[in-house]
């Protein structure tokens, strides 16, 4: 598993080779890894800038000061990012507030003189020397700052001052070019504006050919690095405190591969081990706490799990960590609270972590959390006595002739007694009052879905079919109550009714009615199964064409009943 110190190093190498975008990418998981460290912002922002992309490197640089004020890169960086953003006066106040903390420091001064000569002086479009005055504009010093090679000359006031002129006066190029560190600085200037021309390297090496073949001794150059400056800390700098700080960071980060391997390996005493010691060498990080918490959130050590998710979170926004490792710890917060039982708290922890990084796994962790919730906050609120209560109000509502009040009285019953049939039964009959036959229906089916033996449900059913207009419903509902209690006077009265209204609507119906009616049943999908029965079909046309052999059909009591329900919903017309 790469670490922070392997990313920035494959930045680095990124850099020094001129692939910026590569660079960038490499840093970013730098400070994935590791939010806290300031230099990964300034290689970053440095990159940005070698890009053309000063916006972001602006926000680089501010994000590296904000992590260490007392790195004097990071004034460069800013000062660098808003110069090429033409915010000269931002960029000088940058310098200048840099120079404050560290006068003298040569990258600050050289930044402050040449944003203050592109502000004080001619466009560069007006000034002496056309094309050559784009070359050496005012981002002259920062692309050389840039050059791993070339920054080691800025040391030389000899080479500075050339410079300097070579900015006021860029004709004077040719005076010079016997300077073979000022024909790499045109060199490299001419490749970074997409020209096809030697790159420094290129150069160098063919200046070393040349006088290997003439034996023609140059001036010599400044001293220049074996192998490409990194771009990382300036070490120089730190206190010996600042960098033991640093080997101790380092030190951390293997402490915590180390608790890795312990956690896979299930060894999680060890592991709590290796990340303490982590923690202990740099308490800053708050990955290392969020580690401890997983390796208690798998021990089913859940108040452990969110103590230290807790810490986590607050050591991350103490140190500016990336906001989505501060969502990760509040998620497992999150999982070790349901964990517990206590979904509403790991509800608001998930909507915390959205805020910081928002997530679809944490979207749908909470999705799921909630309806965990509905659950059981139904289940809690079910008590059998408190549901008898709400049943007696809605008798007596109902006695009073207050159905409206009855209703909800019957249905705070079913929501403290879901699974009692009576007290559904009892609200489809105050829904019924109301007019609402839908609903009454509803909750009269859910009640014989409950107890199929329930002959007043059956008895219901059946008088809400008949106000519904669907009879040859009721007809089966009639029957299927007398099946299970042939003397239930209410079912026996009701098919004698609904028998009757089939009756003696096919005689003294109007065409118009019986059209309706016949539309009415079509409606209805049961009637529409029997209709594409092909046997069914068959004894329809046998009535027409062969009277005996639909008789003969009849005596099968299935086809009979399909038949009679036919006749019942008014599609079939008798008489």
């Amino acid at each position: 598993m790469a670490t922070a110190a392997d990313y920035k190093a494959k930045g680095n190498a990124a850099l020094v080779a001129k692939n910026f975008s590569e660079a960038i990418e490499n840093y970013s998981k730098a400070i994935d890894l590791d939010g806290t460290n300031h230099v990964f912002y300034s290689n970053r922002s440095a990159a940005y800038l070698s890009k053309n992309d000063a916006v972001n490197a602006l926000e680089d640089a501010n994000s590296c000061i904000g992590l260490k004020p007392d790195f004097p890169k990071g004034y460069s960086r800013k000062g660098a990012a808003l110069h090429a953003l033409k915010r000269y006066n931002d960029s000088i106040a940058a310098f200048e507030d840099g120079l404050e903390k560290f006068p003298g420091d040569q990258g600050l001064t050289n930044g402050l003189d040449s944003v203050n000569k592109e502000k004080d002086g001619p466009p560069p479009s007006a000034g002496g020397g056309g094309m050559m005055g784009g070359l050496f504009g005012p981002d002259m010093m920062a692309k050389i700052a840039l050059d791993p090679k070339l920054r080691g000359y800025m040391s030389d006031p000899d080479f500075m001052a050339k410079l300097n002129k070579l900015q006021s006066d860029p004709n004077s190029l040719g005076t010079m070019l016997s300077d073979p560190r000022m024909m790499e600085v045109f060199q490299v200037i001419l490749g970074q504006q997409g020209m096809q021309m030697k790159t420094g390297d290129e150069f160098r090496e063919e200046q070393e050919a040349k006088q290997g073949s003439t034996g023609t001794p140059s001036p010599p150059p400044a001293a220049v690095p074996e192998e490409p400056e990194p771009m990382e800390e300036d070490v120089s700098d730190l206190s010996s405190e600042e960098l033991k700080i640093n080997e101790d960071k380092k030190s951390a980060v293997e402490a915590k591969l180390k608790g890795n391997d312990l956690y896979k390996s299930k060894k999680f005493d060890e592991a709590l081990a290796a990340y303490n010691e982590a923690i202990a060498l740099d308490p800053s990080n708050m990955t290392f706490i969020n580690n401890k918490a997983a390796v208690y959130f798998s021990s089913k050590k859940y108040d452990e799990c969110i103590a230290a998710c807790n810490e986590a979170v607050e050591v991350g926004q103490a140190n500016r960590a990336p906001f989505e490792d501060r969502a990760k710890a509040l998620t497992r917060a999150a999982k070790a609270y349901q964990k517990k039982g206590d979904l509403t708290t790991a509800i608001e922890m998930c909507r915390k972590s959205q805020l910081e990084h928002f997530e679809k796994a944490t979207e749908r962790l909470m999705k799921t959390m909630e309806l965990e919730k509905r659950k059981a906050d139904k289940l809690a609120y079910q008590d059998d006595d408190k549901a008898e209560e709400a049943k007696q109000d809605g008798n007596t509502h109902f006695r009073n002739k207050d159905f409206g009040k009855a209703v909800n009285s019957y249905e705070e019953a079913v929501k403290r007694a879901p699974k009692n049939a009576t007290i559904r039964n009892n609200l489809a009959a105050a829904l019924c009052k109301i007019m609402d036959f839908n609903g009454a229906k509803r909750e009269i089916e859910v009640a014989i879905d409950l107890d199929e033996k329930y002959v007043k449900a059956w008895a219901r059913k059946g008088d809400i079919e008949v106000l519904m207009k669907e009879n040859h419903k009721a007809m089966e509902s009639f029957k299927k109550g007398l099946s299970l209690d042939p003397s239930n006077a209410t079912c026996k009265e009701g098919l004698r009714k609904v028998t009757a209204m089939i009756n003696y609507g096919s005689a003294n119906m109007t065409e118009e009615e019986r059209k309706e009616r016949a539309a009415h049943g079509m409606a209805d999908p049961q009637i529409q199964a029997i209709l594409q029965d092909p046997v069914i079909n068959q004894v329809l046309r046998d009535f027409q064409e062969n009277p005996n052999a639909a008789n003969q059909a009849m005596m099968d009591p299935s086809v009979r009943a399909k038949i009679e329900k036919l006749i019942a919903a008014g599609v079939l017309q008798t008489g």
